[in-house]
């Protein structure tokens, strides 16, 4: 069981939402806009965020960018009309995963359970280092660093970088790193996308010309070992 803050400002949407999560035996918290839940945050933090993106007030982006100022709590994003601007810009603010509006309550509640036990395995990881050049992971602490400085990397880009270290040289398509990373046997394959874009902001010496996240044109994505 987990603690689950549900933000959106439709009466409607969060009563189905709370229902269906409190079925699946979590704890259900409410908030109809961003600052009430930037404050229920703050007072009692839920272990999981569902949050609409359109908010009164603050919107969702802005609760999702100040919520990873201070914390690393999962957040799944609510977005409306499919908009593939949207999902991308939710990613890029540090969303965890979304789902489009209108949806089915059981795929929220499953894709609720998928984030949790993503998040749960990387608070309880099972050790060991990977190094490659001046970059290091290290899954016991679940930091990674480059030439001896941390990077700021969410969840979910830790994940990506930890699981290409440890299988340089190997091209996967968006599809496999979708599975054998976060576990998703289904999904929007944009999601890759955007993670590889952001990791290689931060991995690379120049992002717009990456020699280590290398593309594979028909294919996916290569992690390219130093020399």
């Amino acid at each position: 069981m987990a603690r689950v803050l549900v933000v959106d400002d439709d009466h409607t949407v969060r009563e189905v939402v709370v229902s269906y999560l409190r079925a699946n035996r979590h704890e259900v918290v409410e908030a109809a806009d961003g600052e009430t839940a930037l404050k229920e945050m703050r007072t009692q933090p839920a272990d999981l965020v569902v949050l609409d993106l359109m908010l009164p007030g603050i919107d969702g982006l802005e609760v999702c960018q100040r919520l990873r100022q201070t914390s690393d709590v999962p957040v799944i994003m609510l977005t409306a009309l499919g908009s593939e601007t949207d999902r991308v810009v939710g990613l890029e603010h540090g969303a965890d995963d979304y789902v489009t509006k209108p949806f089915s309550p059981r795929e929220l509640v499953l894709r609720v359970d998928s984030v949790l036990r993503r998040a749960g395995e990387r608070a309880a990881p099972t050790g060991g280092t990977v190094t490659d050049g001046d970059l290091v992971v290290d899954s016991g602490r679940h930091q990674a660093t480059r030439a001896g400085s941390p990077l700021a990397l969410t969840g979910r880009e830790f994940d990506l970088l930890r699981f290409l270290l440890e299988n340089p040289g190997q091209a996967f398509s968006r599809e496999e790193l979708l599975q054998r990373v976060w576990g998703w046997s289904f999904g929007d394959q944009s999601t890759v996308t955007v993670h590889v874009r952001r990791l290689r902001e931060k991995v690379e010496t120049d992002p717009t010309r990456p020699t280590r996240l290398v593309t594979v044109w028909g294919v996916g994505y290569r992690w390219e070992a130093a020399a």
